[in-house]
């Protein structure tokens, strides 16, 4: 009894062992079998892997060098309509935004007092040249009588006394005469004053140019306010044409000369831009900035531009031709060098070629170099050396810009 329980105790030992066993038999085999698999014929990884590319072609044609200066908007002519005389204000005939033709009436000052004044002026001239009417009369009468008195003096009648008298009070009359004449004057002049005054209240919109209209730009007075002589009542602007003003430093004034064409843009119509030719250029730089002013002149025939806009002024400095032209992009810096990877036509290997910046206008840039020929990458250089296998995406597509006339090398 006793050996048949000591044969049974073995027999479960025997079990239990050769179950804990199993799991790593099995895990044995199959690293075996998994070494076994690579050694005939499972994949392995490449040496030399083949990095996929974006590439654009190379291109030759000219490109343009362009300089963007910053500025604002200003009136080509502005001024102010003032009063010339002092009154209250009767009427205002035009508002901001109103367009104003040459000579067209734009403000009334109440003209009561100034008629009043034209008619006081011309009764005391009435009454000055009365006067002197009068005074004319007395001298003609005292002249005949100084010649009675010399005639009778000279017949020993009337004594020396007497012709004296005559002398003198003719002399008084002619004096009075004088002054009587130089009244009359000054009241015509006060008189042709109190028109002109009356005329003021009446305030034109006066400037040289009469054949193009202009606009309020800002009103100052309204109807019933008193005003005095010289107060402004409206500004009146020029806007066809209008200037755009900008600053330039001592290393860009060379490139710039009067009737260089501009192009012009502006936040409000950033779509849109306008095309203006600088009309003046400053002969002097500014002390406190080192910059000299420079003026263009934009025809704004839409007149949508306004005084006081932001622009971004586009001035083409130089024009590069006949040269090799490549995506910006396509610019990277190995080693401290710059330069490009180009990608022969019939292989996709690429190569590096070291480069010589030049012009740089919007997505492309001159580049000056050594067998410059073919396709350049231009998204990818990272995973690329010289040497390096690459796969083209199939998206890679040409670059051009509208403004340059190209050709493929």
């Amino acid at each position: 009894m006793n050996d048949l329980n000591r044969s049974m105790t073995d027999t479960r030992r025997t079990a239990t062992r050769n179950r804990h066993l199993l799991p790593v038999g099995l895990i044995i085999i199959g690293l075996l079998q998994f070494s076994c698999g690579s050694e005939s014929g499972a994949p392995q990884r490449q040496k030399n892997p083949i990095a996929p590319v974006m590439v654009a072609p190379i291109e030759r044609g000219s490109i343009d060098a362009y300089r963007v200066f910053s500025g604002s908007l200003e009136a080509s002519a502005s001024f102010v309509v003032a009063s010339k005389i002092g009154g209250r204000v009767k009427s205002v005939l035009v508002d901001i935004g109103d367009e104003v033709q040459p000579g067209q009436k734009v403000v009334i000052i109440d003209d009561a007092e100034y008629k009043q004044a034209k008619e006081q002026a011309r009764a005391d001239l009435l009454v000055a040249q009365a006067n002197l009417m009068e005074a004319q009369n007395l001298l003609t009468i005292t002249e005949r009588s100084m010649e009675r008195t010399k005639t009778l003096s000279e017949k020993g009648v009337a004594s020396a006394a007497e012709l004296d008298s005559s002398q003198s009070d003719l002399l008084a009359k002619q004096a009075k005469v004088a002054v009587l004449e130089a009244q009359v004057v000054r009241a015509k002049a006060e008189l042709k004053t109190s028109n002109i005054q009356l005329g003021y209240a009446v305030v034109d919109a006066v400037w040289s140019d009469a054949k193009t209209p202009r606009v309020v730009a800002e009103r100052f007075v309204d109807e019933g306010e008193v005003v005095q002589a010289n107060t402004p009542l409206l500004r009146i602007v020029e806007l066809k044409p209008i200037n755009a003003i900008f600053f330039v430093p001592e290393k860009d004034y060379g490139s710039l000369h009067i009737g260089q064409s501009v192009t012009l843009h502006t936040d409000a119509y950033p779509d849109t831009p306008e095309t203006g030719t600088i009309a003046r250029i400053a002969p002097v730089f500014q002390d406190s900035s080192r910059q000299a002013r420079v003026e263009v002149t934009i025809p704004n025939e839409t007149g949508r531009l306004k005084p006081g806009m932001f622009v971004r002024a586009d001035v083409k400095v130089d024009t590069a031709a006949s040269v090799v032209i490549v995506p910006t992009d396509a610019i990277v810096t190995r080693d401290d060098t710059q330069g490009i990877f180009i990608v022969k036509p019939g292989t996709k290997i690429v190569r590096w070629r070291s480069v010589t910046v030049g012009i740089q206008h919007g997505d492309n840039v001159e580049v000056t170099g050594t067998d410059l020929t073919g396709q350049v990458v231009i998204l990818g250089q990272q995973l690329v050396k010289d040497g390096s296998r690459v796969s083209i995406s199939e998206a890679s597509s040409e670059t051009r810009t509208p403004e340059s006339k190209r050709e493929a090398p």
